[in-house]
């Protein structure tokens, strides 16, 4: 009971000093073992290796597409400048 009510001070001391809470802080050792022990359990040790193949080939298409956008975009800034400058040097 006397936990209870530390953890309603210490909520009503945050509200009132317009302090959000953290639910989600940083991950420890132990919660990272707990994670990797579940995530072992429910997929088994067959299946982990094919699902880090495809959250792989998930990271290198979408940095594939990252990487051609930022491409097309410089290439369209490149055509663009050229058209400015001789459109100012015929007026």
């Amino acid at each position: 009971m006397r936990g209870l009510s530390i953890f309603v001070l210490q909520l009503i001391i945050m509200l009132q000093v317009n302090v959000k809470p953290v639910l989600l802080g940083v991950l420890g050792t132990q919660e990272i073992i707990i994670i990797l022990i579940i995530v072992l359990l429910l997929f088994g040790g067959r299946k982990i290796p094919e699902l880090m193949r495809g959250l792989g080939r998930g990271v290198r298409e979408f940095n594939d597409a990252k990487s051609n956008v930022q491409r097309e975009i410089e290439e369209g800034m490149k055509d663009k400048e050229p058209q400015s400058n001789t459109t100012t040097a015929q007026k």
